[in-house]
């Protein structure tokens, strides 16, 4: 009878134990993303849902590493400082990997190397290098502040010449609007401008320059090497070479005319 009550008193007490317990927390990783760089992430235009290269990458690397993934959407004026501070986990947005931003923010393995290009006016005859603008005085060239294109364009002219602007879209206005004459802008987001928009707008000239893009991370983060480790295993199983034929590949057709832009 006392064998009894004793492993009746075990028993309730594991019960009370169990029910004192907590869940184990769940993982959760916050991107930060601008959601107007196509085609790593924009909204689309119909669904005003958020879609792009950046989603589906770190959807599947948080299948693969038992996390949930947060979006949250951020300027890209301070996204890389917001990121530096611990606001974000991470931030995705087709980062330009160089020594000086990773004097504050750890940086992944690169992803995909990118070209820089000029876009112009689509009747544009004066200028089919970067050469033309710097010989000719009375050319205006323009970007979006604060990127690698901007610091390429200061390798041809000095700054006084150059206009920074907050985004590549409202740059690529300006060309069209002949506020400027040209832009630099990466080759993917420029032929997502030219699109279906070849009567506006035309890339011309050999690229400036090639850059490895990466995912940035708080200094010392604990996940940057993880998704590293994911981001080789995507490489080596093709997820990555499918994913990047869905994005930068001929059937992908939306352009700025078709996304939503955050308000």
């Amino acid at each position: 009878m006392k064998r009894f009550i004793l492993l009746s008193l075990v028993v309730i007490a594991v019960l009370a134990l169990s029910a004192c317990a907590t869940p184990e927390e769940e993982w959760v990783v916050t991107v930060a993303v601008e959601n107007q760089y196509l085609p790593f992430n924009y909204l689309n235009g119909q669904t005003g849902e958020p879609e792009g290269w950046d989603y589906d990458v770190w959807e599947e690397i948080c299948v693969r590493l038992g996390c949930t993934v947060e979006f949250v959407e951020a300027s890209w004026e301070g996204m890389i400082q917001a990121v530096a501070d611990g606001q974000f986990d991470a931030a995705g947005d087709g980062i330009t990997i160089t020594d000086e931003r990773a004097e504050i923010v750890d940086f992944s393995i690169g992803y995909i190397s990118l070209e820089q290009k000029l876009i112009v006016r689509a009747l544009e005859d004066r200028i089919s290098s970067i050469e033309d603008i710097v010989a000719d005085e009375s050319l205006k060239l323009g970007t979006q502040g604060g990127t690698t294109n901007y610091e390429v364009a200061t390798k041809y002219l000095p700054e006084e010449r150059i206009s920074a602007f907050e985004t590549f879209p409202f740059a690529v206005m300006a060309v069209v609007s002949g506020d400027i004459d040209a832009a630099i802008i990466d080759d993917v987001a420029g032929q997502g401008y030219v699109g279906e928009n070849a009567e506006a707008v035309k890339l011309v000239g050999d690229s400036l320059s090639s850059d490895w893009l990466g995912f940035i991370y708080p200094k010392g983060s604990e996940l940057a090497p993880q998704v590293d480790e994911v981001l080789r295993e995507m490489m080596q199983d093709g997820f990555l070479d499918e994913l990047n034929l869905k994005y930068f590949g001929p059937d992908f057709t939306i352009t700025y005319d078709d996304i939503q832009f955050p308000e």
